[in-house]
């Protein structure tokens, strides 16, 4: 066995016994999209029939009415000018996602919302339904039984529904009747938008693509977009390019960024959040009033009368926490850990933040939703 064998084989054995670093890196297709490469959203209306009496009251709702008058009519029955107090017919409206490249006969799932005063949609049955795209075109025809996930039943005195039951869905209940042309393969320049746009990442994407092509053929245009130049090699076949580049794994850079939801208390923070040496206290103020009436009573036999008085303590208590020191360019990890030893809770702590934001200490920006 040579000595060059004998070093390669060491060399395999060692990197099995060699950490690997975790980084955080991301595929480009978790990354970015291709322009043009997307769902299209469909509308349509329709009615849902065989409702055990769950249906939309139609002397309450005149287009659920009007739109079973104008059905029965296409099917050769009249019933105008009669009296109609059927219980088990909803109007709805039914939506649905035309995805990127939806071949005409295919099949996708839609998604069916009571439009009038109907109690629930179990048990119905979706009546052909075009569904629109936003040209005014038909894309696709629904109809199938609708599946609820909630359910509602009631008695005289008492009544439950749990989830939403005039919400319902059809798997696979709309057939695809018109393609949307798109030749991706005859396309010479690809745009990929990025979903969180960032210069860092834009810059990072394509030059992972110009070192995997060979030669400069990716070009960050932006924050949020990067132009392709499909390759010579890769004309007439721009799948395979894609299938390539798409699996390339770059680092992303996003701003340090601090999301709070004060509706629920809830607090996100990005890893690259610095905060300045900066001194916090935090004190809570409470004000309890008891109310404690007595009844005093007149004495026997005098004419005086029963009457209330009133009793009120009023207490007024401050819990103070001592002064936290936050030293400057802590981690993220420092940063919770210095906040909690103030012993607060989520809203306090979303108010320290903000106050620490207004004092310039804090080097993130701050979403509220």
């Amino acid at each position: 066995m040579t000595r060059t064998l004998k070093a390669a084989m060491l060399a395999a054995v060692l990197a099995f016994f060699v950490p690997v670093s975790a980084g955080a890196t991301s595929r480009i297709k978790d990354l970015a999209n291709i322009e043009g490469v997307r769902q299209n959203q469909l509308i349509g209306y329709g009615l849902v029939v065989g409702l055990n009496g769950t249906g939309d009251t139609l002397n309450n709702i005149p287009f659920t009415k009007q739109s079973l008058t104008a059905m029965l009519e296409r099917l050769g029955v009249n019933v105008r000018n009669q009296t109609l107090r059927t219980g088990n017919v909803a109007a709805v409206m039914v939506t649905a996602n035309l995805p990127p490249f939806g071949t005409q006969g295919t099949r996708m799932d839609v998604t069916v919302s009571a439009l009038g005063d109907a109690k629930s949609l179990q048990g119905g049955v979706l009546l052909v339904t075009p569904l629109l795209g936003a040209d005014g075109n038909v894309y696709a025809v629904a109809q199938g039984s609708v599946a609820i996930g909630g359910f509602q039943a009631e008695g005289e005195a008492a009544k439950i529904v749990r989830g939403v039951p005039t919400v319902g869905r059809i798997a696979n209940g709309a057939l695809i009747e018109r393609e949307i042309d798109f030749s991706l393969n005859r396309l010479s320049t690809l745009r990929m938008a990025l979903r969180n746009p960032d210069f860092t990442t834009a810059r990072r994407i394509a030059a992972a693509i110009n070192d995997f092509i060979g030669k400069p053929t990716a070009e960050p245009l932006d924050p949020g977009t990067i132009q392709i130049t499909v390759p010579q090699q890769y004309r007439g076949n721009v799948v395979s390019l894609l299938t390539d580049i798409e699996q390339l794994r770059v680092d992303p850079d996003l701003a340090a960024k601090i999301v709070i939801d004060e509706r629920s208390g809830i607090i996100v923070m990005g890893r690259d959040v610095r905060v300045s040496t900066v001194a916090v206290a935090q004190g809570n103020l409470t004000v309890t009033i008891t109310e404690t009436p007595q009844v005093s009573q007149p004495a026997p036999f005098s004419r005086g009368q029963t009457t209330q008085v009133p009793r009120t303590r009023i207490g007024v208590s401050e819990d103070g926490k001592k002064l936290a020191v936050v030293h400057d360019g802590v981690s993220l990890q420092q940063l919770v850990d210095g906040l909690n030893s103030l012993g607060i809770g989520p809203r306090d702590m979303i108010a320290i933040l903000q106050a620490i934001k207004a004092a310039g200490a804090i080097q993130a920006d701050i979403e509220v939703m």
